[in-house]
């Protein structure tokens, strides 16, 4: 099969495999009691981040003859990442919803919530790219790295303590569908939940991997370097199909669940993975790498001023960052 057939047969398996895990999730935050914003900031941010966190990992632990070029690919990747949130993903919020609610219609997401996540967003992410500008022997630097899993640790903790509020205000994870594996004759008991859940996530990352296979075999024939590969087209492989969830949320009017599974996942990539990267590279960010870091607190801060007027066309912006980002690889390469 070549890049582009293995790319349709990608995308058809994500898409599939999101429809399964919003259904299960959806049913697990509902018997648990959740709130909107644990089901999506937490559970659904956290469950499909597992193929942007193996791309770097992999990349950083490969070594071999190769071991700068995948060090260089894995600093791109972590801090990619976060880029690829801040602004197609919620660009995408834009494209998926501007003709049902028009380009001034408002978004609702659960304001406590999205506002702790960018918060927590900040907090995270400023100190992670200011570690790669310090010397490799700077104790700050492994200052920051033990920090981060903690702030991440005080954020979870937050989060469900808002919970059971949330709940009683009418921001609980509500199941509008059968569960689909019900729609096989085996029930819709927790057991069937959890299996569906894994089903999904597990389609969502073999899904994921042939999206990286086609994208990175595309790359190598129109002869992309490493570092703009790391930076544009893994993020993209990675975090993007995952996203598909929210798109699915949004357009049925979850606007909580749609938000949180990206202001969460920026959380969770702002902290964990740099905590990783600072402790297992040198650590060292390119121009190109600082430059994509600089539009992702840009795109997160007009998120974070807007958050009260959200509308298709103020999450633009967002997406003209990235837009921004792939004029200036063309002049600069």
């Amino acid at each position: 099969m070549g890049d582009v057939g293995l790319l349709l047969a990608a995308l058809v398996l994500i898409l599939a495999m999101a429809e399964l895990f919003t259904n299960a999730l959806e049913h697990m935050g509902d018997r648990m009691g959740l709130s909107e914003g644990v089901t999506g900031s937490v559970f659904a941010a956290v469950g499909t981040a597992m193929p942007e966190t193996i791309v770097p990992l992999y990349a950083i632990l490969a070594g071999g003859a190769a071991a700068e070029v995948n060090e260089a690919i894995g600093i791109g990747a972590i801090l990619g990442a976060p880029f690829m949130l801040a602004t197609v993903a919620l660009g995408l919020l834009a494209l998926a919803t501007y003709k049902s609610r028009g380009w001034r219609g408002d978004f609702h997401p659960e304001p406590t919530g999205l506002r702790r996540d960018l918060i927590f967003f900040f907090l995270a992410f400023v100190p992670a790219v200011g570690a790669s500008l310090l010397e490799p022997g700077n104790p700050l630097r492994w200052a920051v790295a033990f920090a981060l899993p903690v702030l991440y640790v005080v954020y979870l903790v937050q989060t469900f303590a808002a919970s059971a509020q949330l709940v009683e205000m009418g921001h609980e994870t509500e199941a509008e569908h059968p569960l689909m594996a019900s729609k096989l004759g085996l029930g819709d008991g927790n057991l069937v939940t959890g299996l569906q859940l894994l089903v999904a996530l597990g389609g969502l990352l073999a899904g994921a991997h042939l999206f990286v296979d086609g994208v990175s075999g595309l790359s190598g024939v129109i002869g992309m370097s490493p570092l703009i590969l790391s930076l544009l087209i893994i993020p993209i492989a990675t975090e993007l199909p995952e996203k598909v969830n929210s798109v699915l949320w949004v357009r049925r009017g979850k606007d909580t669940l749609a938000f949180g599974n990206i202001s969460g996942a920026m959380v969770f990539q702002g902290s964990l993975l740099p905590a990783i990267g600072i402790a297992l590279t040198g650590w060292q960010a390119t121009t190109d790498v600082l430059v994509a870091a600089g539009l992702t607190l840009a795109a997160a801060a007009w998120l974070f001023i807007n958050q009260r007027v959200l509308t298709p066309v103020v999450l633009l912006f967002p997406l003209l960052c990235y837009v921004g980002f792939i004029g200036y690889v063309i002049a600069d390469h």
